[in-house]
C-alpha cells in the first residue's frame, strides 16, 4: 500500500526534502520552540512588507523600499523586557476587570521559558531573509538594532503587534488546494492540522488519503500576491475509511527522526507514517477479546511523545510507542457498570497536571489519571449529540467539549467539575466532526460549521460571576460555501487553516422533468448542489494588516473570494 500510493510520492517529496534543506527552505527548517518561545516568534515580523492577502502589485520602487525595511524594523524582545506588542494586546483586551489570570500567567511562563537557539538555525534563517524567525533567534545578538528601530515602532501603533492575531476585520485568503480534491467525485476534506512545528499541514479526505502540504516559503518573504496554488509533497494511502489521525508532538524538521504522524482506520492496525518519506515506519496492533484485530475510533499521542492512546468501545489501550507490536495497556472507562459508556472518540491532555480527557459517542466526557487509567470525574450529559472534539486551556483549568449535531461548545471550569462556564453557539446539523481550535494563549476559540461560516470568540469578554452565559462570536466570516468541517491556528504565526466539504446527497428529481429537455432538468436539479460543493484547503492571514494594505482591502478581499 505504501509503495504503490506512498512510495514514488514520498521518494520525490524526500528528495524535495533533501534539496530543501541544502537550500534553507523555511518549511523544512522550521526550529523547534517550546511553548513560550513560539509566542514570541509568532509576535515579532517584518515591519516593512504590510500584509494584505493577494494585495496589488506596487511599483519596483516601493517593493525596494519595503524589502530595505525588513530587516532594520525588525522588533526584537530581549528577556525581561515587555514589547510595544503587550501594551496593545493589554489595551485590545477586556479591562482589567474582566481579565483573567490566564494571560499573565501565560506571558510569565513565555518570558521565563525563553531558551536560545543554536548558531546553525539562526544563520540558515538570516540567509533566507525570514523576518519573523530571524528577530526571534537573534534575540540575544540585536540590542543595538532594537534601540534603532524603538522610536519607529513609537511613531506608528500598528508596528508593535504586527505578528498578534488580530479579529477586528475579517482574515484574507492566501492560496488553497482545491485541483488535488475534485479529480473524485465528493472528495470532501475531513480535518485540517498544522504540524507542532509550523512547517507543514496534515489533511484528511474521502478518498482515505492523508495529505502533507509544505508551507509556502513566500509566506515568510511577504510575497502574497504570487502565491501558487498549493500541492501535496506527500500522500499516505490508508486501506479504508480514516478515523482518527495525529502528528507525533514533539515533532521538528530539523530532526527527521521525530518527523512522523499516526493514523487509525477501519479493520486496519494503527499505522505510523514517516513524514518525509510517506512510508509505514511502524504499526500497533489493537486485538479484542475473540483476538480479532479492532480498529482505534481516536488517536492521541501522550505530550512526552512516548505513549499513543487509542479509544474503543468502552476501552482505552496505550501502546508505547518504542514497542510497536500488539503489547499495550488495557484501561477500561467502566468498572463495576459505573463509570464512560459508549465509544470514545476524542482525547486531549491536560498542559499542566498528569490527566487526560476522553469524549464520547454516550454524550459525556470524563478526567482520567495519565498513571493508571483510574477515572477522576465525569462531566455530567449536557450534549444532544455525541463528543466529536476537545480541548484543554492552555492554563489546564478549563475543558471545551464539541459534538455531532449538537448546535454548542461547552466550557467547562475543571475546578468545580460539573460547571460550565459558558456556552458557544454554532451550526452542527450532521453527524460530522466539526473541529475547533484555541490560539496559544487560550483567549481566541475558532470554529467552523455547516454552513461553511467560521465564528472567533473571545474567552476573556466572559463575565467570572455569571453562569452558563451564551458568549456570542466577536467575528463570523464565511469562508467556504460548503461545510468548513476544519479548523487549526499556526503554533506562531497569525495563518489559519480551514477545510471544506461534506457529503452530498443528490436533490429528489421532478417526474415531470422527465418530458422537457435533459439540459433544463440536469441544471433544474443539481444547480444547488453544485453552488455549495466546496472541497478545499485553505489558508488564511489573521494577523493585522499595515497601513498600506489597508487602502486595497477591498479589492484583495475581493480577489480572494474570486
Amino acid at each position: 500500500m505504501s509503495d504503490s500510493a506512498g512510495g514514488g510520492e514520498g521518494g520525490g517529496a524526500a528528495g524535495a526534502g533533501q534539496d530543501a534543506e541544502a537550500d534553507n527552505e523555511p518549511p523544512h527548517q522550521a526550529p523547534p520552540l517550546p511553548g513560550g518561545d513560539s509566542i514570541e516568534v509568532g509576535e515579532t515580523s517584518e515591519e516593512g512588507a504590510p500584509p494584505s492577502a493577494k494585495r496589488p502589485r506596487m511599483s519596483e520602487e516601493e517593493d525596494k523600499e519595503e524589502q530595505g525595511l525588513d530587516l532594520a524594523a525588525t522588533p526584537v524582545k530581549m528577556h525581561g523586557e515587555t514589547t510595544a506588542q503587550d501594551d496593545l494586546l493589554q489595551e485590545d483586551a477586556a479591562p482589567p476587570a474582566q481579565r483573567t489570570g490566564e494571560l499573565l500567567q501565560c506571558e510569565k511562563e513565555s518570558e521565563l521559558e525563553e531558551v536560545p537557539v543554536g548558531g546553525g538555525s539562526e544563520e540558515e534563517c538570516h540567509q533566507n531573509g525570514n523576518g519573523g524567525l530571524e528577530a526571534a533567534l537573534e534575540e540575544g545578538e540585536t540590542k543595538t538594532e532594537q534601540e534603532h528601530t524603538s522610536d519607529r515602532s513609537a511613531d506608528s501603533p500598528s508596528e508593535g503587534q504586527h505578528l498578534g492575531l488580530d479579529f477586528t476585520q475579517n482574515p484574507q485568503m492566501l492560496t488553497g488546494s482545491w485541483t488535488e480534491y475534485s479529480s473524485l467525485p465528493e472528495n470532501y476534506l475531513k480535518g485540517c492540522k498544522w504540524a507542532p512545528d509550523g512547517s507543514c499541514i496534515l489533511t484528511n479526505s474521502a478518498d482515505n488519503v492523508l495529505r502533507v502540504y509544505n508551507l509556502p516559503p513566500e509566506i515568510y518573504s511577504y510575497n502574497w500576491d504570487l502565491l501558487p496554488e498549493m500541492s501535496p509533497v506527500l500522500r499516505m494511502a490508508e486501506g479504508d475509511t480514516i478515523y482518527d489521525y495525529c502528528w507525533y508532538p514533539k515533532m521538528t524538521s530539523l530532526d527527521p527522526d521525530t518527523c512522523f504522524l499516526a493514523s487509525s482506520s477501519r479493520d486496519n492496525p494503527v499505522h505510523v507514517w514517516d513524514a518525509f518519506y510517506g512510508e509505514v515506519r511502524a504499526s500497533f496492533r489493537p486485538y479484542n477479546h475473540l483476538d480479532e484485530l479492532t480498529a482505534a475510533h481516536s488517536l492521541c499521542f501522550s505530550p512526552d511523545g512516548t505513549q499513543l492512546y487509542c479509544g474503543f468501545d468502552k476501552t482505552v489501550r496505550v501502546f508505547y510507542t518504542d514497542r510497536p507490536g500488539r503489547d499495550c495497556e488495557e484501561w477500561p472507562t467502566i468498572v463495576k457498570k459505573q463509570g464512560q459508556s459508549g465509544i470514545i472518540s476524542c482525547f486531549g491532555f491536560s498542559p499542566c497536571q498528569s490527566v487526560y480527557a476522553c469524549g464520547s459517542y454516550s454524550r459525556c466526557a470524563g478526567l482520567y489519571s495519565c498513571q493508571d487509567g483510574t477515572l477522576l470525574a465525569l462531566l455530567p450529559t449536557r450534549h444532544h449529540g455525541g463528543l466529536t472534539h476537545l480541548l484543554f486551556s492552555p492554563n489546564g483549568n478549563y475543558l471545551y467539549t464539541g459534538g455531532r449535531k449538537d448546535p454548542e461548545i461547552l466550557c467547562w471550569d475543571l475546578r468545580e467539575p460539573g460547571k460550565v462556564v459558558f456556552s458557544l453557539k454554532r451550526n452542527v446539523a450532521t453527524n460530522q466532526r466539526i473541529y475547533f481550535d484555541l490560539d496559544l494563549s487560550g483567549r481566541y476559540l475558532l470554529s467552523g460549521d455547516t454552513e461553511g461560516v467560521v465564528s472567533v470568540w473571545d474567552t476573556q469578554t466572559a463575565p467570572p460571576d455569571v453562569n452558563e452565559e451564551l458568549l456570542q462570536p466577536q467575528l463570523r466570516f464565511q469562508a467556504h460555501w460548503d461545510c468548513t468541517n476544519g479548523i487549526s491556528i499556526h503554533p506562531f504565526m497569525p495563518l489559519l487553516a480551514t477545510s471544506s466539504g461534506q457529503r452530498q446527497f443528490p436533490w429528489p428529481t421532478d417526474s415531470e422533468g422527465d418530458s422537457a429537455s435533459d439540459g433544463e432538468g440536469g441544471e433544474a436539479v443539481m444547480s444547488p448542489q453544485e453552488t455549495r460543493q466546496d472541497n478545499t484547503l485553505s489558508l488564511w492571514w489573521a494577523g493585522p494588516l499595515g497601513p498600506a494594505a489597508e487602502g486595497g482591502q477591498e479589492q484583495s478581499a475581493a480577489v480572494a473570494e474570486a
